[in-house]
């Protein structure tokens, strides 16, 4: 294989990195060589059958946005299967509804306090709106201070030290405040306005997207397979020594591609334990949380996306774990210190004017599905419709 013969190179079959790979193949009419060190495409949303359900390997996943654009440009790729994502948490014995909201005290208050909590939440936030539990917590109504601090140790403190591995107060904020609280009885877990499952699995969305004879697939294969960095020139140069001048968007760890030249960048992984029972449903939803109890934080039960009817069902128990050297890493440990690392790796690479770094792992950030697309296609527009 030629590789000089690409101008563009994408290292990553995940969202972001497959987003740019369509948009060069489809929109720019370039070749372009797609790259991922995992046997498959579609990176931690990749899913397979297994006789007749669908298991999400990396968990759950559930597309939600608000951006018309991005829901547009994924609709391309597949039908959708409406679903409204529901999850539970087992909280001091009960099954209780999260996002944290009206239902949720009921069930776990004395009908006078359950009132009390209610009337007060209505007076100091919209009915409806969904707030942070700090905005609680923060207060100066003693009652709201005393229930956000109720939610903050029965619903966020265990399952963020078993979630990150370290206590609330060494992760940023914006990583609790991902998880709202509501004012209201609604209890599906996403407000966005577009929610679904695509209707044949997230591969087959991926297979659709990449479907195209300018992308070259090559799996099994990552970034040092094929180049290495010239870290006194700012080149990047083939293993034959030549260099490569055509632009490469990498999607992986900028520690990883940058020879860990600063130190490692904190990221956590997670391990999975599928088990399968001979029951129609192993749980009253897809998703249930356990902050308080075991050493997993949640159960994912992957019927519940499909509706399929068959007498047997899979579920994955989730572990979290720091990542190691053969560890998949999945999310960005935000906190003072690792973005300040981070920064120092960004600063490095944009050294490279021909590397550019898109993705959750490669910018150092927390997003979701739809944020990747939405990036991906800035990226796609700032870089590459430039030239």
């Amino acid at each position: 294989m030629n590789v000089n013969s690409f101008h563009f190179v994408v290292v990553g079959a995940g969202f972001s990195g497959s987003v740019i790979a369509e948009r060069i193949a489809n929109v720019l009419k370039k070749n372009v060589l797609l790259l991922d060190r995992r046997p498959h495409i579609g990176g931690n949303a990749y899913d397979f059958n297994d006789e007749g359900i669908v298991v999400q390997k990396y968990g759950p996943h559930i597309f939600h946005t608000r951006s018309e654009a991005v829901w547009n440009y994924i609709s391309g790729f597949t039908r959708w299967i409406p679903y409204k994502h529901r999850v539970l948490a087992f909280v001091k014995g009960k099954f209780i509804p999260l996002p944290f909201n009206f239902r949720s005290i009921d069930m776990l208050f004395s009908y006078e306090e359950a009132r009390m909590y209610k009337n007060v939440l209505l007076k100091e936030f919209d009915a409806g709106s969904r707030v942070s539990v700090f905005d609680l917590t923060d207060s100066n109504n003693t009652e709201i201070h005393k229930l956000g601090e109720f939610i903050y140790r029965n619903i966020f403190l265990n399952y963020t030290v078993k979630q990150w591995g370290l206590e609330p107060d060494k992760i940023d904020k914006s990583v609790l405040k991902r998880v709202p609280v509501a004012i209201s009885y609604e209890d599906t877990y996403f407000a966005d306005k577009h929610q679904g499952i695509p209707e044949f699995g997230y591969s087959n969305v991926f297979r659709a997207m990449l479907k195209n004879k300018r992308i070259k697939i090559v799996l099994k294969t990552d970034f040092s397979d094929l180049f290495h960095l010239d870290f006194r020139n700012h080149k990047i140069l083939l293993k034959d020594g030549k260099e490569f001048t055509g632009t490469i968007f990498y999607t992986g760890c900028p520690d990883e591609l940058l020879s860990f030249k600063f130190g490692k960048l904190p990221y956590r992984s997670l391990n999975f334990v599928f088990e399968k029972y001979k029951t129609e449903f192993y749980q009253n939803a897809a998703v249930v949380n356990y902050p308080n109890d075991f050493e997993f934080t949640r159960i994912t039960e992957f019927k519940h996306f499909y509706k399929i009817s068959k007498n047997e069902t899979i579920i994955a128990k989730e572990f979290p774990k720091n990542a190691g050297a053969n560890d998949i890493p999945y999310y960005p440990i935000l906190n003072k210190e690792s973005s300040l690392l981070y920064r120092k790796y960004e600063f490095e690479a944009n050294k490279f004017k021909n590397i550019v770094l898109i993705g959750r792992l490669a910018n150092f950030k927390y997003v979701n599905m739809d944020e990747a697309v939405l990036n991906a296609l800035g990226v796609f527009k700032k870089n590459v419709l430039k030239t």
